[in-house]
């Protein structure tokens, strides 16, 4: 029998994941949970097998960052992030995190179901249709000082005052963001920011 941690903050979803695991012979549903930090209490005490975790969850602790606890508390339980859309920095995330599967909400209940039973079995799952996605994430292009530039422009920071808060001179700053522009073949500033964020590298 596996046992199964559920992780997903919307009552109906939650309810029908339930439901629909509860008619597998070999999967238990032992705690269905709102948010990642009862996902994580719950873990320490029921000792799952496999966590099945929404990765969108309010409160402080997404489900990768839950599946990141879990991990550590309960090292013999495996982790499976649910998305209703499949971002390329969840997905970064997920993949350096090292969790044992990637599904979307999408996925035919079939597939969420083997999913689990290979992840419990120790293997590794991507939803197929996120496949091309993982192919495709680039490594990021930033250095650590263009990333840190990037970050306080996304916060709204003009060149003066990322300048003074970096201890440097508003020259290079602004040197450090035609380089960013550059090298993420952005239009502008605005768009290098939205173009990081959804690659995950700021």
């Amino acid at each position: 029998m596996i046992r199964i941690l559920l992780a997903e903050d919307q009552a109906v979803i939650r309810g029908a994941l339930t439901a629909l695991l509860g008619l597998e012979p070999d999967l238990e549903v032992v705690a269905a949970v709102e948010s990642g930090a009862a996902a994580v209490a719950s873990a320490a005490v029921e000792l799952p097998d496999v966590a099945v975790l929404d990765i969108d969850m309010p409160g402080e602790l997404d489900g990768l960052e839950a599946a990141a606890r879990i991990g550590a508390r309960v090292p013999s339980c495996r982790t499976l992030m649910l998305t209703g859309h499949g971002k390329p920095a969840h997905l970064k995330r997920a993949l350096a995190a090292r969790v044992g599967g990637f599904m979307l909400k999408t996925a035919p209940p079939e597939e969420l179901v083997e999913a689990i039973r290979d992840v419990a079995a120790g293997k590794r799952v991507l939803d197929p249709s996120l496949a091309v996605t993982a192919w495709d994430l680039a490594d990021n292009p930033l250095t650590p000082r263009e990333a840190d530039v990037l970050r306080l422009v996304a916060g709204g920071l003009d060149a003066p005052d990322i300048a003074a808060r970096l201890h440097l001179t508003a020259g290079t700053v602004r040197n450090y963001l035609t380089a960013i522009v550059t090298k993420l073949n952005a239009r502008n500033r605005t768009d290098a920011v939205r173009l990081a964020t959804e690659a995950g590298w700021i």
